[in-house]
C-alpha cells in the first residue's frame, strides 16, 4: 500500500484498510512518509511500515511539483526495495498524487495487480487549492487521472459521485470500480467522555476537526464566527479547531483581523484518539464550513462520520455528499453564505433538545449504515476481484505440476 500526502497513523483510511486486510489473511506492507532515518521499518498492528522523510516546500504551484517529484521518487525507490527484500502481490495505491499509478505499473509485467484507491478528485482539488491554477498542470493532472484509471487492475472510491467520475469521465465499466465509504470505526465509541477543562471554558463550545488546508473553508468560519458576533450579538461562544495544514498560519491571521481571537482555540493537531473524541464529546455544535466548488460537492469528509459517531449536530453547507452522509444530523447553510452559517449556528446553540434530537439521529446512522465495518465486505470483494486471476494461475500451475 502506497500513501504520499501524510504518515501512516495520520491517514485513517488507509490504517483501516491495512488492519483489516491484515484480520482477513493479508500480509500487508505500507510505504509512506514518516519521521526518521531513511528507510524506517516498523512494525504496526501486524503491518509493515516502510517510512521516507517528508520534505516541505513552499506554497504554490511549483511547491506543490515540488514536493510530489520528491515523494514519486522517494515512493519508487522504496517499493523496489520491499519488492526485492518482501515481495507483495497487489500494489494498492492512495492518491494523490495520480503520477503514481502510472510510475509503479511497470509491476503489471512482472504479474503484479494495481488498485488505484482515489481518495481525492486530484483535478477539481488543484483548483480548489490555487486561485491561479495552470492549465498546463491542470491538463496534466486529468491525462494522469485518466491514465491511473486505465492502468489499475481495480477502482476503489469513497462515494457515488466518485463512482459516477470514474464511470463517465474515467471510462471505466461499473464492474471495474467498487464504493468503499471512510466511516468510523465503533471501537471509537470507548472514548466518548467529556473533557472537564474544556467544558468550563464557554457556555457554548463549537468544533471544528481536520484538515486545515485552503479547500477546507476555515475562512468562511472565521466569518461566520464573526457574523455570530457582530450581527447576531452572540459572544457565549468558543470555537475550538482540532487540526493543522498549509492554510492555518494565515486562518490565524484572518481571525485577528476579524476580532474573534477570544472565541477561537487553534488546538493544533491531535495524534491521542482519546483526546480527540473527548474534544468531540465535550462540543455541543460541530461544524463543516467547506465550500461549494466541484471539488467538495463531490467529496466526503470524514469528520462528518466522526461528529456523528459522537451524536453531535452539524452545520454546514449545503453540498450533496455532505447531505448524504448527515442527512438529518446536520442544519444545512445556504452555499457558501457565512452569514447564514452563523445564523443556523445560533438557533441550534439556543435549541438543546433539537440538537439532542439531531445527534441521537446521525449516531443510529453511523451504527446501522456508515460505521467503517459496514465498509470492509466491499473492501475484501474488490480484493478478492483482483487476486482471483493469481489464485486461478496458481492452482492451475499445481495441477500441471
Amino acid at each position: 500500500m502506497i500513501l504520499e500526502n501524510c504518515s501512516y497513523l495520520r491517514d485513517a483510511r488507509v490504517s483501516k484498510e491495512a488492519r483489516a486486510l491484515t484480520r482477513n489473511g493479508y500480509e500487508v506492507s505500507v510505504i509512506s512518509p514518516e519521521f526518521g532515518r531513511w528507510p524506517s521499518r516498523q512494525q504496526i498492528e501486524g503491518v509493515t511500515v516502510y517510512g521516507f522523510p517528508h520534505l516541505s516546500f513552499s506554497s504554490g504551484t511549483l511547491g506543490y511539483f515540488l514536493e510530489y517529484a520528491y515523494a514519486t521518487l522517494a515512493i519508487a525507490v522504496l517499493t523496489a526495495y520491499v519488492w526485492f527484500t518482501r515481495g507483495f502481490d497487489i500494489v494498492h495505491i492512495a492518491n494523490p498524487p495520480d503520477c503514481l499509478v502510472p510510475v509503479t505499473a511497470v509491476y503489471k509485467m512482472l504479474g503484479k495487480r494495481i488498485i488505484y484507491d482515489q481518495h481525492d478528485l486530484s483535478p477539481e482539488l488543484y483548483v480548489a487549492r490555487f486561485s491561479r491554477s495552470s492549465a498546463v498542470l491542470l491538463r496534466l493532472q486529468l491525462w494522469l487521472e485518466l491514465l491511473s484509471y486505465k492502468l489499475a487492475d481495480h477502482v476503489i472510491v469513497t462515494n457515488e459521485s466518485y463512482r459516477e467520475v470514474a464511470t463517465s469521465r474515467g471510462r471505466q465499466p461499473e464492474t471495474k470500480v467498487t464504493v468503499v465509504r471512510n466511516g468510523p470505526e465503533l471501537e471509537q465509541l470507548q472514548a466518548l467522555r467529556v473533557d472537564e477543562e474544556l467544558r468550563q471554558r464557554s457556555r457554548n463550545i463549537i468544533a471544528f476537526a481536520g484538515i486545515t488546508g485552503y479547500q477546507d473553508g476555515l475562512d468562511y468560519l472565521c466569518r461566520a464566527l464573526h457574523s455570530l458576533r457582530r450581527d447576531l450579538g452572540r459572544t457565549d461562544f468558543l470555537c475550538v479547531v482540532i487540526g493543522d495544514g498549509d492554510a492555518l498560519p494565515d486562518i490565524k491571521k484572518l481571525s485577528q483581523e476579524l476580532g474573534i481571537e477570544e472565541n477561537i482555540w487553534f488546538v493544533g493537531w491531535v495524534s491521542d484518539l482519546d483526546t480527540y473524541f473527548r474534544y468531540l464529546s465535550t462540543a455541543d455544535i460541530c461544524v463543516a464550513p467547506e465550500p461549494s466548488n466541484q471539488y467538495n460537492d463531490k467529496s466526503t469528509f470524514v469528520k462528518i462520520m466522526e461528529y456523528m459517531l459522537a451524536g453531535k449536530p452539524i452545520v454546514a453547507f449545503d453540498l450533496p455528499e455532505t447531505r448524504f452522509s448527515a442527512e438529518g444530523a446536520a442544519s444545512y447553510a445556504s452555499p457558501n453564505d457565512h452569514q447564514d452559517f452563523a445564523a443556523k449556528l445560533a438557533a441550534l446553540m439556543d435549541d438543546k433538545a433539537l440538537r439532542v434530537s439531531m445527534g441521537e439521529l446521525g449516531r443510529r446512522r453511523i451504527e446501522t449504515r456508515l460505521a467503517w465495518q459496514h465498509s470492509v465486505p466491499s473492501l475484501l470483494a474488490a480484493y478478492d476481484r483482483v487476486s482471483r486471476p493469481q489464485r486461478e494461475r496458481a492452482l492451475s500451475a499445481k495441477s500441471s505440476a
